[in-house]
This record gives C-alpha cells, structure tokens and sequence, in this order.
C-alpha cells in the first residue's frame, strides 16, 4: 500500500518552507471554509459548544469557527503542529481569541491534552488520505478519550461495493483508490467499524468538495 505524501518525511517542512501552507490542506481554501460553516451549522453544531478540530491543518475551518464559538471552545489536533501555527499566525484574525497551547500535535488519533467534555469533534478531508485501520483507530480513541461526545463527524470517499477493488471516479471528478490516497471505503466497512467503536451512524449524501460524503456518528450509550 503506498504511503500518504502527509507521512513522507519532510512534507511539512518543504511545503511550509515555500509558503505553502493553504496548498497542503487542498486548495478551495475560502469556498471549502464556506462549505464547512454551512455544514456544521446544518447539523445543530452550537457557538456553546466544545469543538475539536480533528486534522485542522492550516487552519481553514478554525479561522473561521474560532470567532464563531464562545470563546475558549475550539481545540485543535494535526501531524503538524507548526502547519497549524502557520495557520495561526498568518490566517487567524483575532489570535488572542485563541490559545496556541490548544493547537496540539497528534498523528495518532490519541488525542493528548484534550479535554474529555468536548461536545462534537470533527475530521474534514483527514481519511480520504488514510488507510481504512486509521479511521478505526480513531473511532475508538475518540469513543474512548471523549465520554461526553454529542457527535463526531467525518468525511470519506466511498465507492460502490461491486467496484470497490478499482479506482473509482467521484461525482467531483477526483479518481480515488482502495490501496493509496486519495483512498475511498465501502459503505458498509465504514458502518461496521462505527457500530464496533459504539456508535451510531448514518451517511449524508450532502454535495461537499471532490464528491466526500459526510458520517456522523453517535455515541450509543
């Protein structure tokens, strides 16, 4: 299986080195921004509420949700923590609003240093890039890590199950793939795993960037 250029070592340094930090998230950088407020607005995400930014990269939907939120209520996690410092320091309009401290680095989906009243947490565009034992990982860690959890929402690729095998063209033209990124899943693979890690879940169909499709899922219990 090839390996994600996100994991290759030096990607975030050479990228950043050349001012690149919008790129590295994908592009789209304001429309994207625009699509994720719409979404999580839609799904009853409230300013109350405790928000963890799962693969915030450089910042695009935080620069925007961090104003939105009562104060104090956005954390962050991302393999890179200076990506999303880079985010911080040049996209971030009111940086006293948030404390840098709470941009922390985490690969693993282990989520060290965040708090376990987190509200509603999400991962945008972080397992079209990941293997599917990623997204297990961090269904479990987050069931785990976050016992207060109202909802975690996350975007993937799928690909009908009679297809799955080969590269698959999505809706938004972008050929995805069952063994190197951008990587696409079953359906029913994606809901097996969420029941596994206990939660609830469904699919919304909502048109987002490059054809993902957007989970929620919920704690059972």
């Amino acid at each position: 299986m090839a390996i994600s250029p996100y994991l290759k070592l030096g990607f975030y340094e050479d990228a950043l080195a050349k001012g690149r930090h919008r790129d590295i998230v994908g592009g789209r950088w304001d429309e994207t921004g625009r699509i994720q407020m719409r979404m999580l607005e839609e799904v009853g995400v409230r300013p109350s509420d405790r928000f963890l930014d799962i693969g915030a990269g450089s910042l695009r939907l935080g620069c925007r949700l961090v104003p939105w939120l009562e104060a104090g209520n956005y954390w962050a996690t991302d393999a890179s923590r200076d990506l999303m410092l880079r985010g911080y320091e040049l996209e971030l309009a009111d940086t006293p609003r948030l404390d840098p401290a709470r941009l922390i680095e985490d690969a693993d989906f282990a989520f060290p240093g965040i708090p376990e009243d987190i509200d509603v947490a999400l991962a945008f565009a972080v397992f079209t890039h990941l293997p599917l034992a990623s997204l297990a990982a961090a269904l479990h860690s987050a069931h785990k890590r976050l016992p207060h959890l109202r909802m975690l929402l996350f975007t993937v690729f799928l690909a009908p199950a009679d297809g799955f095998a080969q590269s698959h063209r999505q809706k938004d033209g972008v050929v995805t793939h069952p063994d190197r990124t951008p990587f696409h899943f079953r359906e029913a693979d994606v809901t097996r795993l969420a029941h596994e890690a206990g939660f609830s879940f469904e699919v919304r169909s909502d048109r987002l960037p490059r054809g993902q499709v957007l989970c929620i899922a919920r704690p059972k219990d």
